[in-house]
């Protein structure tokens, strides 16, 4: 295996929320230096759209290849020929680790084709505070920063800093040790999933990043004002908003740092000359660019632009940046590509590593995104289907994004849609679509079709049964910030 590309093994990165921006290789004032050096020996696409505006609606595309709801009206990829059930079959070793998001779990079919698998979601335990914590995750990261300054008063007084505490909300350590031992323990070839949240809302960065991205000291009490005024729905000032911003940026850098151990683990292992590394971001982040904080049902770019970075241990593919727009289904045939494994049939990305080695450009077509939308933006129940409210569905090619309200356009044609020219307007507060250029009229053209065939083949295709959500998961998901 890996004849053609030099390749044994594949690490995939996803960090849950990553922006493209918020990486060195996209801006250049953040401070990300070790995936920036990944990029710098490896390839960046410039234009990486996710399939959608959170990780349900992106996943299938990401591990599967399959467009969400396309297979059998669930958000999950139980109905769909995996990337690790592909890699298995061939005779690959395969581990996912996923730092407890509920929505990447057996229950919705991720665990398919993992010889290791976990997802690292707390189960009941004997105590009510066990069972609390497993049912509310996301109240010990808050426990854990509240009580952040007693703690690092004792480490004062203790000589040392304390900064696991932090690390721990995130279950990184967690993921990076069972990450570490699968490299340590399994024969090549291999494929190794890894799954970041710390840039998940809400952001609790050890003190030490913080301090790394910003000019001063945000101090915990800051951060702790700022997570409690946006959780109250209290007004978002200036200060908070940049607040927020400041600790999302440490904890990208937070997962850099994470990301450098497990580079330094495969260097001990004697494996990283043969391993490629990919990494993405499954969806954005939104800081109020259209109204709202988090990941909401929308489709800008600050919520679709993702990064997309392949490493390849080859010299001659180094630094190298890719304009054409292109799509996370690409990265499961790019996976078996460079592992010389054939794709399963059904997957409709196709292999970036052409465009790695420099030979031919991805497709010029239009790269397709969902979401669904209840009565108001802020209304988000678990999508489970598409009755859960309208259908959007975003095209975009290099400069342009089409999105059209399918279910509000199909009752009144001049409603439900928007045009963006990304390079004069990358924010997308224009829009162009009924502007009568010839530009946006040719736009409008292009993939007015492309978003009609994609939602008539939802529509089509997708059964709409109902499932029931177990308890337990349904409060995990509900911890999350997805109502």
């Amino acid at each position: 295996m890996g004849t053609d590309t030099g390749v044994s093994n594949v690490l995939l990165l996803t960090v849950d929320s990553l922006r493209a921006d918020a990486l060195g290789a996209y801006a250049t004032d953040r401070h990300t230096p070790v995936i920036d050096s990944l990029a710098e020996r490896g390839t960046v696409f410039e234009r990486a759209f996710a399939t959608g505006n959170w990780t349900p609606f992106s996943f299938p595309s990401l591990l599967a290849s399959r467009p969400v709801f396309v297979d059998d009206g669930r958000i999950g990829v139980e109905s769909s020929p995996t990337l690790a059930t592909q890699l298995s079959a061939a005779g690959v070793s395969t581990g996912g680790f996923n730092a407890a998001n509920g929505f990447l779990t057996s229950h919705w079919g991720y665990d398919e084709g993992f010889d290791e698998f976990e997802p690292f979601v707390a189960g009941s335990g004997s105590t009510l505070y066990s069972r609390y914590l497993a049912r509310h995750p996301t109240v010990e990261a808050w426990l854990q920063l509240a009580t952040a300054p007693l703690r690092r008063v004792g480490s004062w007084l203790r000589g040392r800093t304390d900064e696991r505490p932090f690390l721990d909300t995130s279950r990184m350590f967690d993921v990076e040790h069972a990450a570490s031992s699968f490299v340590e323990e399994t024969r090549e070839p291999f494929f190794l999933w890894v799954h970041y949240m710390d840039t998940h809302t809400p952001y609790v960065p050890a003190p030490r990043y913080i301090r790394e991205v910003s000019d001063g000291l945000l101090g915990t009490h800051r951060m702790l004002h700022a997570h409690t005024r946006t959780g109250l729905g209290w007004e978002v000032t200036d200060r908070t908003l940049s607040d927020l911003r400041t600790l999302y940026r440490a904890a990208v850098r937070q997962v850099d740092a994470s990301v450098g151990r497990l580079l330094e683990t495969l260097s001990e292992a004697g494996v990283a000359d043969d391993t490629a590394i990919v990494l993405a971001g499954d969806h954005g982040e939104e800081f109020q660019e259209h109204g709202h904080l988090a990941h909401y049902p929308k489709l800008y770019d600050e919520l679709i632009h993702v990064p997309l970075i392949v490493s390849v241990p080859d010299a001659t593919a180094s630094g190298r940046r890719v304009a054409r727009q292109v799509g996370l289904d690409a990265i499961p045939p790019t996976v078996t590509d460079l592992l010389d494994v054939d794709p399963a049939s059904r997957w409709t990305g196709e292999s970036l590593v052409p465009a790695v080695r420099g030979e031919t450009a991805p497709a010029d077509e239009p790269v397709v995104s969902v979401t669904v939308r209840g009565e108001t933006v802020t209304t988000q129940p678990i999508p489970r289907s598409l009755e859960d409210g309208d259908l959007l569905v975003s095209a975009r090619d290099r400069d342009w994004t089409y999105v059209r309200n399918v279910d509000a356009a199909t009752e009144d044609p001049q409603r439900g849609t928007e045009l963006y020219f990304r390079p004069s307007d990358p924010r997308q507060q224009t829009d162009r679509s009924e502007d009568p250029a010839t530009a946006a009229v040719r736009a409008r053209e292009r993939m007015e079709p492309v978003v009609r065939e994609h939602a008539a083949r939802l529509r089509d295709e997708a059964t709409t049964e109902r499932e029931t959500v177990d308890e337990e998961l349904g409060a995990r998901l509900d911890a999350l910030g997805y109502r």
